[in-house]
């Protein structure tokens, strides 16, 4: 089990204790009467099921939330694309129509480019890399970077790792790819990765990719387990290639406005609370995944492909140039120091 702490620990760590000393946490009073002009209220929107890793964690932040403040304040979470869509709650927190969000960082890369690491396929051999890349020097700067374009980082939460599926034949051959159709999350690393394998890309809404797959639109999608089987994708499509190509996490975003207007002390809770339901998330997350893939290992509905080793190391041959492409165009740093390239 990954026991590493999340990203922005550290950095937490320090805002606490700078704050703490002159700033009271006391919350004795019932606030549940106050209307909402009288309380903070924090809307939290996000597009994906409530039984995934973002959703659960989600709930449990509200939850602690509220009860640690008595609730003085309120972390109401809309799921399911219920407030904004995914290509519309960025510019939703950005004006201040929400207050959080926790797009996967993908789709932070057209507000920072640099994030297009995070999408490097097999950047990253496991989550315990991730968040040591994260937790380091060019995680830091990553993060910060947030802060001038209007967001404020909270916390940085997993998903998974990525597998592929479609509807027409087993993908295990780079040539498999050829001419299929995919949809695929707004990041350029991302559709360089499948065009790189002659497949033709699409950009659209996560909720959609149901109703594309249903109605023939696109052939295949990348994803976790656990996004698979809350979407119930396995019905709609023949083939799983696990290929664990790339990692899909989140990075939970705070309108900065808002923040800034928010008392130390209650952003000290706010600190606290991510900390404690990130850590929690990592272990969640992890457990969802290896539970959604033994559903659909059993479930007799989908043919399950793993890759060799020989195999892999086809897909990572090809997907070379796309490191070579990154690096001329925001410098070296970001590749050398993965956890992978350690000790070369």
């Amino acid at each position: 089990m990954f026991n590493r702490c999340p990203p922005l620990v550290v950095l937490f760590a320090l805002f606490l204790t700078l704050l703490t000393g002159c700033n009271s946490l006391d919350y004795t009073e019932d606030h549940e009467q106050l209307s909402e002009e009288e309380r903070i209220i924090i809307r939290f929107s996000h597009i994906v099921g409530e039984n995934t890793p973002k959703g659960l964690a989600a709930r449990k932040f509200a939850k602690i939330v509220k009860e640690r403040s008595n609730g003085f304040v309120e972390v109401q979470v809309f799921p399911n694309g219920f407030l904004y869509k995914d290509g519309e709650e960025i510019s939703a927190l950005k004006k201040g129509d929400i207050q959080m969000i926790a797009p996967a960082t993908s789709k932070m890369t057209n507000e920072v480019p640099e994030w297009q690491v995070m999408d490097l396929p097999f950047a990253f051999r496991d989550v315990e890399d991730v968040h040591t890349y994260l937790s380091g020097s060019i995680g830091r700067n990553l993060l910060a970077q947030f802060e001038p374009k209007g967001f404020y980082p909270l916390g940085v939460w997993d998903n998974g790792f990525k597998q592929i599926t479609n509807e027409s034949h087993p993908l295990i051959k780079t040539s498999d790819f050829k001419d299929l159709k995919f949809r695929v999350m707004p990041s350029p690393i991302i559709a360089s990765q499948f065009e790189i394998l002659g497949a033709n890309v699409q950009s659209n809404s996560f909720n959609e990719v149901y109703q594309l797959l249903g109605n023939g639109r696109i052939d295949g999608q990348e994803n976790t387990f656990s996004n698979i089987h809350s979407k119930n994708l396995q019905s709609l499509q023949s083939h799983l290639t696990v290929s664990n190509h790339g990692y899909l996490g989140y990075v939970v975003l705070m309108n900065n406005s808002f923040w800034n207007d928010l008392p130390k002390d209650i952003q000290i809770l706010l600190h606290e609370t991510m900390v404690e339901v990130s850590k929690w998330e990592i272990k969640i997350a992890e457990e969802l995944n290896e539970n959604n893939f033994q559903s659909l290992e059993n479930c007799d509905c989908i043919a399950i492909h793993h890759l060799s080793v020989d195999q892999k190391k086809q897909w990572e041959d090809a997907f070379k140039p796309l490191y070579q492409q990154f690096e001329n165009r925001f410098g070296s740093d970001y590749i050398k120091t993965l956890p992978k390239y350690e000790g070369e």
